[in-house]
């Protein structure tokens, strides 16, 4: 548990996370799916994802630079659990 902590802990990393689920997007894509992020914040939290293996980076070499991010497989494996929380943030609303 400690560790999925640290691992997703962060103001926007579920997020990220999140909308990643739907394929891969390009920072700018994130940036506009997430207007209250600053770049430098969005760009730490990317690259915190991307160094423990949740994310991936793919750089196309064109000018200017094209650069996507995606799940990785093992990102992959914490969807599940993000569904449930999301289905659980939905339940609690209509209960409380």
């Amino acid at each position: 548990m400690i560790l999925v902590h640290k691992l997703i802990s962060g103001k926007w990393k579920i997020l990220i996370i999140w909308y990643l689920c739907g394929g891969s997007l390009r920072f700018t894509d994130l940036k506009k799916k997430l207007p209250n992020v600053t770049q430098k914040m969005l760009t730490n939290q990317l690259r915190s994802l991307e160094e423990d293996g949740l994310i991936y980076r793919k750089v196309y070499p064109v000018f200017p630079p094209k650069v996507e991010y995606g799940l990785s497989e093992l990102g992959e494996n914490i969807v599940p659990m993000l569904k449930e929380m999301y289905n659980f943030g939905i339940l609690y609303s209509k209960n409380k």
